[in-house]
This record gives structure tokens, C-alpha cells and sequence, in this order.
């Protein structure tokens, strides 16, 4: 019973595509699956099997319909999830990674409308290792600046423009949907130039009361930080060498003002003691490619928070180093292994002064942390 009903459902979406040849829908897909070693996670050894340290492990339905002029509606629906138990992702959201639909012109750009990616992610985390090859080994301390996707933007509305002498403009704005219209709501933009080889990329996002409520534009549910007021500000430049080698470099400043939690932390301050936390990262990474199947990525990282209670000020520092090395068996499967080093000098009394690599399943009892990864990715 259940061949004959695929059967007849398959048969179905084939005589539609030949009815209406000028749609598509496609159905797509990553599986990230391997194996973690931590040296100290609250004093002890970590071995773990994590499904999406690198790429998140996903499944996605995104297609278009020819409107005439020029102009196409488009949709994608995108889940995440868990391969090693079968959860889904993003705090158990069916669509939790995007969920859009929209109208696209190449003469005056694309206006998406529902849970998407912002500005920040779609135009500045490529510049980073974590928004683009490594994933969480990656990533800045706590993700601070979201360069790893943590979270997406709810009940959003976003435009990007079409390229213009090798410009691009893209903004978004979150509503918060509660009769306080700020609270809980984000605005982001971005700009990037991209002319041969070299590209650079300026971008912007703020966030009022972000995990305030679970149904404004940042969710509780998946927000690093939850503050009266986030502010983030980035830039990257980036350069290719043919079809060898390109090195990046990415910085970004972070403002969190009156915060009450951190995602990552073991121990949550006292609420109203903190002031702000501010972060500046500088990142320089590469990759090199010894075949087209075959490359080596490195990343280095250096982070400066200050961090501001109603008592004083203090300081920490982290210097973190990672590498990846992939290779492709096939068009659609690879194999990888990563490593990354973090050591935080700080002085704060907080967790601030212990390492805490993302991926790895908790935070050090020291100031040093190192995870290794073994690998495979499937593409379908």
C-alpha cells in the first residue's frame, strides 16, 4: 500500500513539472557525522559522536515559480537536525534553519519574507573559517558575533539588491510581534564589493531585549546572549589566488549591554550585576587546495573582552588556533579531520577566564582546551 502511494505521489509531481516546466522544487541535503576528543571538559576527558560540528546536518525543499517579467515567487524550507538520535535542530523547530517565501527579480532584486538568515551571516560569516569551511572549531569565543549561525531571524523581512558594478546591498528587519514593538525586534544591513579576486564586505545588526520573548525576531530558544540591547559590527576583506589558495581576514566588535545570560556559560552571573561585555575579534584564515579535491584550512583568532559589572571592569583574552584538512571521495562525500586550540588569559571571576571551544561538550577547567575531530560529509 505504501509503493503504490509513493508511486502514485511521484507519478503526480512528475506530470506537474511537465505541466508547468517553467516551476522547480528541489529537495536537498548534508550529513555531517563524526567522532569529537576533548582534553578538558570541567576537568575531564570528552569522547563524543556529534552529528554538524562543520556543517549542520540538514534537509531542504526550496523551489520557484516563473511569474512572467522577469519576476519568479520563491520559497525554501529548511530542517536541522540530529543524526545520532534524530532530533530536530534549533530547538525542535520543524523549519528551524529557514523558512521563507518571496518574490525575485534580476533587474530589482529578491524581498523575502519569514525565519531567514541576516545580513551579518549572508554577507560577512563567509570571511570567517566558522561561517564557511570549519564550523564550530572555528568559531569565536561564545560565537559572540553569530558567525557560526547560532541563531536565525524570525518574523523578518529581507531585501538584497542586485549587483551593481560589483556592489550588493542586502537588509532585513525582525519584528518582534508583541505590543511592545521593540522588544525583542532586529535590524541588520550589509554591503559587499566583489571585483575578480578580491572581495570586501562591510556589515551591521542590532537586536533590542534579543531572547526576551520566544516569538520575537531572536528566540529564546537559540540566543547566545540575552541582553537589554546587542550590537554588532563586522568587516572582511578576502583574496583568491586562482585555483590554490585564498586568505581572509574578518573583524568584528560586539556590544552586549545589561546582560543576564550567556548560552555557553556553566555559572549565569547574578542578575544586575553586569553592566556590558564587549568583544573585538580579528581573524586571519586560508585554504589551500594541493588538488582540486584535496585542501588544507587554517584559522587563527585573537579575541579581547571587556567586560564591565556595577563593581569594576576587567579583561580576558583568547588565542585560538584550528586546521582542517578534507578530502572528497566522491562529487557529494568527503572525509575530514580538525583540531583547535584555544587559551584564555582573563582576570574577570567570571567563566570568561576558562576556554570553551564550540563543539566541544563543555567548558575547561583551565584557561587551555583542545578538540579533535574525525569525519564524514554526505551531500545529497
Amino acid at each position: 500500500m505504501r509503493k503504490t502511494c509513493l508511486a502514485g505521489l511521484l507519478s503526480t509531481l512528475v506530470l506537474c513539472n511537465v505541466a508547468h516546466a517553467q516551476s522547480s522544487v528541489t529537495l536537498y541535503g548534508i550529513i555531517d557525522e563524526g567522532l569529537d576528543f576533548t582534553t578538558n571538559t570541567d576537568g575531564h576527558r570528552g569522547y563524543q559522536m556529534v552529528s554538524g560540528d562543520t556543517v549542520g546536518s540538514r534537509f531542504g525543499l526550496k523551489g520557484n515559480e516563473d511569474l512572467g517579467g522577469g519576476l519568479k515567487a520563491v520559497f525554501q524550507l529548511e530542517n536541522g537536525f540530529d543524526t545520532n538520535n534524530g532530533e530536530m535542530g534549533q530547538g525542535g523547530l520543524l523549519f528551524g534553519r529557514q523558512a521563507f517565501v518571496g518574490l525575485s527579480s534580476a533587474q530589482f532584486g529578491t524581498l523575502t519574507l519569514g525565519r531567514q538568515y541576516d545580513p551579518t551571516i549572508d554577507m560577512w560569516s563567509g570571511y570567517t573559517a566558522a561561517g564557511n569551511w570549519e564550523g564550530d572549531l572555528g568559531s569565536h569565543p561564545y560565537d559572540n558575533d553569530n558567525a557560526d549561525w547560532d541563531y536565525r531571524i524570525q518574523n523578518s523581512v529581507k531585501y538584497v539588491s542586485p549587483t551593481v558594478s560589483g556592489f550588493t546591498g542586502e537588509a532585513m528587519y525582525g519584528f518582534s510581534n508583541d505590543t511592545g514593538f521593540a522588544n525583542n525586534r532586529m535590524y541588520s544591513a550589509a554591503v559587499q564589493y566583489q571585483m575578480g579576486p578580491f572581495s570586501a564586505v562591510a556589515a551591521y545588526m542590532l537586536t533590542d531585549n534579543g531572547g526576551a520573548t520566544s516569538g520575537g525576531a531572536v528566540p529564546s530558544a537559540t540566543v547566545v546572549f540575552t541582553a537589554s540591547k546587542q550590537q554588532n559590527i563586522d568587516g572582511g576583506l578576502s583574496y583568491k589566488f586562482g585555483d590554490k589558495a585564498v586568505v581572509s581576514l574578518a573583524y568584528s566588535h560586539v556590544d552586549v549591554y545589561n546582560p543576564t545570560s550567556n548560552a555557553y556559560f556553566s555559572t549565569q552571573p547574578i542578575a544586575g550585576t553586569q553592566d556590558s561585555w564587549k568583544f573585538d575579534n580579528i581573524e586571519i584564515n586560508g585554504q589551500y587546495y594541493f588538488r582540486h579535491d584535496f585542501w588544507l584550512g587554517a584559522a587563527y583568532t585573537f579575541t579581547h573582552a571587556h567586560i564591565s559589572t556595577v563593581t569594576g571592569s576587567s579583561d580576558s583574552n583568547w588565542n585560538q588556533l584550528s586546521l582542517m584538512l578534507d578530502y572528497d571521495l566522491s562529487a557529494r562525500t568527503s572525509v575530514y579531520v580538525q583540531g583547535a586550540y584555544q587559551h584564555v588569559d582573563g582576570n574577570t571571576g567570571q567563566d570568561f577566564d576558562y576556554a570553551n571551544i564550540i563543539g566541544s561538550p563543555g567548558q575547561s577547567s583551565t584557561g587551555n582546551q583542545m578538540v579533535y575531530r574525525v569525519a564524514m560529509t554526505h551531500r545529497f
